[in-house]
């Protein structure tokens, strides 16, 4: 039961992505528009577009960097601890109706070593996501309702370790990113609330830090200038920056990263190195 309603869950979501899918390429047929992340003029004017051959595959290439084949651990998904409402299914199992908490863990990890013709890096990515719903069942009724089960928590933890050589001092960084939802502390009461992907984060190697924030879109273009809106907002890049501004935008609709043109070597490399790692995550895979 654990499995189908976690496959319930993940379905929904891919029904809500897939619906949005199917509504722009309905609108792609009519009337042209382009789906594009707006990278400021200011930025764009001082900054490069990489594209990110093979993103969300096993190998990547960025401009003059390239991956090795990433070895992926398992891929898992399991149930986790749940509570037994003992008390409450006392008067509720009298009505004919069960209350159930269901939560799944699920489970990721990679490694690969990103190089160019000099220098080479070593990222090791770990991710972790928990579900947590309450569900309510009739008894003696096999009803389409049986499946339905209500948002409680959500949490995602990306964690990657980037080993670096001579160019950056063989330091290693660390990668964090994180998102969470829990209900008590949802303001908006929705019913039924979609989960986004959106997730934002750091990278330091506990002198300098880069601050990674998650883009979302819910406005289209057409080739005439006319905007759209899509229901509601979804991931679409992330921007990076530094103490100084932003050095980075990575684009996941056209797998683009846009890089300061002003950039070393050594931050250029630490730069391309998170955004494969990003893009190389299957738990929280937002691919376009």
């Amino acid at each position: 039961m654990l499995i189908i309603t976690m496959r319930y869950y993940k379905e929904y979501n891919m029904i809500v992505r897939n619906s949005i899918g199917l509504l722009l390429l309905f609108a792609a047929a009519s009337c042209k528009p382009v789906i594009k992340l707006s990278i400021p003029e200011v930025f764009a004017k001082q900054a490069t577009a990489f594209h990110v051959q093979g993103s969300h595959k096993n190998k990547m290439t960025v401009g003059p960097y390239s991956t090795s084949r990433i070895k992926r651990g398992l891929h898992v998904s399991y149930p986790g601890k749940e509570r037994h409402f003992f008390y409450d299914n006392l008067l509720l199992n009298m009505a004919g109706i069960n209350k159930q908490e269901n939560t799944v863990n699920e489970k990721a990890k990679f490694r690969f070593a990103l190089s160019d013709s000099n220098h080479k890096i070593e990222i090791f990515g770990r991710e972790k996501e928990v579900t947590r719903k309450i569900g309510y069942s009739l008894l003696k009724n096999n009803s389409f309702l049986n499946g339905i089960e209500q948002m409680e928590h959500h949490s995602y933890v990306f964690s990657a370790l980037i080993k670096t050589d001579s160019l950056l001092n063989g330091a290693t960084w660390e990668l964090l990113m994180t998102h969470l939802y829990d209900r008590e502390a949802d303001t908006s009461h929705t019913l039924f609330p979609y989960i986004r992907s959106d997730d934002n984060g750091v990278a330091t190697n506990r002198t300098d830090s880069i601050f990674i924030k998650c883009i979302s879109l819910q406005h289209t273009q057409g080739k005439d200038g006319r905007e759209g809106k899509l229901p509601f907002k979804m991931l679409s890049g992330y921007e990076l920056s530094t103490s100084d501004g932003v050095v980075a935008v990575i684009d996941l609709f056209n797998s683009d990263v846009w890089l300061y043109n002003e950039l070393e070597a050594k931050e250029r490399l630490i730069l391309t190195g998170i955004t494969t790692a990003l893009l190389a995550r299957k738990v929280n895979d937002a691919k376009w």
